[in-house]
């Protein structure tokens, strides 16, 4: 499709249409066929169409199969659903060329063999983005958006061409088996000849990630992309906005050996969660709030690699992914399961509030039962009973919310039962990708001293209160400094309109009635 002429498929949209979604079904039964190909294979490498140090290449292991999969899974719902969706659009062949360009550079990025092709599928995604995002020229909202992203990723490239350059130095190959391979030999040198390489090169992966990733300060263009058609956001939240994620496990054997490195992508992390979930509690918009939401989710995915959890990671991409494709792609129908999931009754009262901190206490007691269960050492993994702490204390408050909707006893009980199989349930996920991906993921653990501990329980205590402060808003609600706290919130604490600014310096949208923040009026 890559090659047909715009008028063509413009002028055959719904036939356009059509083979997009048949090519999506193709790339998902490949990656079918691939993973079984690895069960009997093992990992597959090889190289060709080489120039020197250059070449093309393959490397296909355990994480690039299950990567692959989710993609082009997701690709293919996105391709079908888009059909209808685009239906009559006087551009829909050309929208669907460039659907399938940008699931496609996903794939090659999934795929990649080396860092050059890695690089390069990494641009071509952003690029091929950056059309659908403009895709309506004349909403000027969309075009500021779409800039900020541009420059945003453009910086991410400056910083992936670092990574490029910095990983031929040490390691004279861009080959991610030859690299992975010397990376044992290596181990032991971070802060011995070369160490200042290693770090820096460490350093410039986490920024790249962040950038790609819409962590914080450098999100605001995120939650600005919702003029895209829908096909589009659900594609860029589950899909694409992992890229940065990705890129943190796939070269996880090289990160893990700096701490400074996986210290910065834990506080960025838990950061970024932390400021994108109490913006997103004050939108009313539901898009809007799931655009936060994926920025929170981000986050919390980047404190799960800085605290070495990698197999962890991969789990909540996949779920996360999942999810919000389905939440984008049915956001109309979304709006009454938010309210009732995450929307405290509107009572200007405490009432429950004694209960939820109680049931929050509980549901941490109960990763400690799981963690002696299982066998799991939590001074061994600390950030594994962190993370599964901050799950088990996030499932609490959805049951405690529908309980003070419905005030029913059952519900309780029914509440408990779920937050304890659920729970168990995740062990015994994080368990078997644990076990998945062992062969490809390292063995990261540090020697941590009491201020980690203390860093890792104050940031337990951050997700508790954030918790406790979402249960009261009704009450805090007719209180003047809350007033005050929501409307500075609500407008994501003015770094979107900063961001704006300084968008529309570089880069000025040339439209009648351009307004700072027009998403947040």
């Amino acid at each position: 499709m890559a090659f047909l002429p715009s008028r063509l498929l413009n002028a055959q949209g719904q036939a356009s249409a059509k083979l997009g979604a048949g090519l999506g079904v193709i790339s998902f039964v490949g990656a079918l066929a691939s993973a079984l190909i690895l069960v009997s294979e093992g990992t597959l490498a090889f190289r060709f169409l080489e120039w020197g140090p250059l070449s093309v290449g393959i490397y296909y292991d355990t994480l690039s199969a299950i990567i692959l999969m989710l993609v082009s899974f997701l690709g293919a719902v996105v391709l079908r659903y888009s059909r209808q969706y685009m239906d009559g659009d006087p551009r829909q062949g050309g929208f669907t060329r460039w659907l399938c360009l940008t699931t496609g550079s996903v794939l090659c990025i999934v795929m990649s063999g080396n860092l050059v092709f890695f690089a390069v599928a990494w641009s071509a995604t952003s690029l091929c983005l950056h059309k659908l995002l403009v895709f309506y020229p004349d909403r000027p909202g969309a075009m500021l958006a779409a800039r900020k992203k541009f420059i945003i990723s453009r910086l991410g490239d400056l910083c992936l061409l670092g990574v490029v350059i910095l990983t031929y130095r040490q390691f004279h190959t861009w080959d991610f088996q030859q690299i992975f391979a010397a990376i044992p030999a290596l181990s032991s040198s971070l802060y011995g000849a070369g160490g200042g390489t290693l770090t820096m090169l460490c350093l410039l992966i986490v920024t790249t990630a962040l950038l790609k990733s819409a962590q914080f300060p450098f999100h605001s263009w995120l939650p600005d992309t919702m003029e895209t058609p829908t096909p589009v956001s659900a594609l860029m939240h589950a899909g694409i906005i992992n890229a940065g994620g990705f890129l943190i496990v796939r070269l996880s054997p090289l990160v893990s050996l700096s701490p400074t490195a996986l210290n910065t992508l834990a506080v960025f992390g838990a950061v970024t969660a932390i400021f994108a979930s109490l913006v997103m509690l004050t939108h009313a918009s539901v898009k809007r709030a799931l655009a936060f939401s994926t920025v929170a989710q981000m986050g919390f995915m980047m404190l799960q690699c800085g605290l070495g959890a990698f197999s962890l990671a991969v789990l909540h991409l996949v779920a996360h992914s999942l999810y919000k494709a389905h939440a984008f792609l049915s956001s109309g129908s979304i709006v009454n399961m938010a309210k009732a999931a995450w929307t405290p009754p509107s009572r200007g009262s405490t009432r429950g509030t004694g209960i939820l901190a109680g049931a929050l206490i509980v549901a941490v007691g109960l990763v400690f039962i799981f963690s002696r269960v299982v066998g799991v050492g939590l001074v061994e993994k600390p950030g594994l009973w962190l993370l599964c702490s901050v799950f088990m204390m996030s499932l609490t408050y959805m049951v405690w919310n529908l309980w003070r909707h419905s005030m029913s006893t059952m519900m309780v009980a029914a509440g408990a039962l779920m937050v304890a199989g659920v729970g168990a349930v995740y062990y015994v996920l994080h368990m078997v990708f644990e076990q998945l991906l062992g062969p490809a993921l390292p063995v990261y653990a540090p020697g941590r001293s009491y201020v980690d501990y203390g860093l890792m329980l104050l940031l337990l205590v951050l997700f508790f209160g954030i918790l406790l402060f979402q249960s009261l808003i009704p009450w805090w609600s007719r209180r003047t400094f809350f007033q005050a706290l929501y409307v500075h919130a609500r407008n994501g604490f003015y770094f979107n309109t900063l961001a704006n600014r300084l968008t529309m310096q570089f880069w000025p949208v040339q439209t009648r009635n351009i307004k700072e923040s027009s998403y947040e009026k």
